[in-house]
């Protein structure tokens, strides 16, 4: 049937995913860092996402849809009420924002009298795979690319690698697919700055620098980049 539905242009979603949380009836979910409507039996046409939207993506069109299931609403609300069952987007904490920048003037802060590391992350999340391809946070950005190791085998990571960086992890080893497809479009499509790649020496975390290097690649573009090692006993042996 023709009808009014919603539409979500993807080059316009920043990837915060508050649509997500606005359509109560679970038509919207997040897929690869863009929202987009997975359901058209479960999207009433009304447009409660549509104000909630930052970006201005989502507006309306007439077009063949499946016809709004009310009875299916109703009961999969039903069933998330009793079954507490996950949000559609498979996990709230890959909605993206950015955080608190108070603490990039600090380096440390005070409790009770005691001295106490302030983080240096400025956005979230921070997975490869969870992170937008577009988004503010971007914008005229160093970027740190670091496998997830290295934060724990490096004692002072927050403040010699990610101060004043916008950070991302992954492991190539555990992560299923490429890295270099997604890094690809983060380079591609935003202004950034450098990149510093911070991996451990074991011989799994060369996919996550030949990831970057493949990204530099095929945006075409000459950005500022280095390589960091770290040992598995917290030393840097490169850089």
């Amino acid at each position: 049937m023709i009808r009014q539905i919603i539409k979500i242009d993807e080059k316009k979603c920043n990837g915060c995913g508050i649509c997500v949380d606005a359509c109560h009836e679970g038509a919207i979910a997040m897929v690869d860092g863009k929202a987009k409507l997975v359901r058209d039996d479960y999207c009433d046409g009304l447009g409660n996402c549509l104000p909630a939207c930052p970006a201005g993506a989502i507006t309306f069109e007439e077009r063949e849809a499946a016809a709004y299931d009310e009875a299916a609403v109703k009961a999969r609300m039903e069933a998330k009420k009793q079954q507490s069952e996950p949000l559609p987007c498979g996990c709230p904490g890959s909605h993206s924002r950015m955080l608190n920048p108070r603490h990039l003037e600090e380096t440390q802060v005070r409790t009770q009298d005691q001295a106490v590391p302030v983080s240096r992350l400025q956005q979230w999340p921070v997975q490869i795979k969870l992170v937008p391809v577009n988004a503010p946070y971007f914008d005229n950005a160093n970027l740190l690319i670091a496998a997830d190791c290295a934060a724990f085998a490096y004692g002072d990571f927050h403040n010699e690698f990610m101060k004043n960086k916008i950070t991302m992890i992954g492991c190539p080893k555990l992560d299923a697919g490429d890295y270099s497809e997604k890094l690809t479009a983060i380079i591609s499509e935003n202004n950034i700055k450098s990149v510093t790649v911070v991996r451990m020496e074991v011989p799994c975390c060369g996919g996550i620098e030949h990831a970057v290097k493949q990204a530099l690649i095929n945006s075409g573009k000459m950005i500022p980049w280095q390589v960091v090692t770290i040992s598995t006993d917290g030393r840097i042996l490169d850089r």
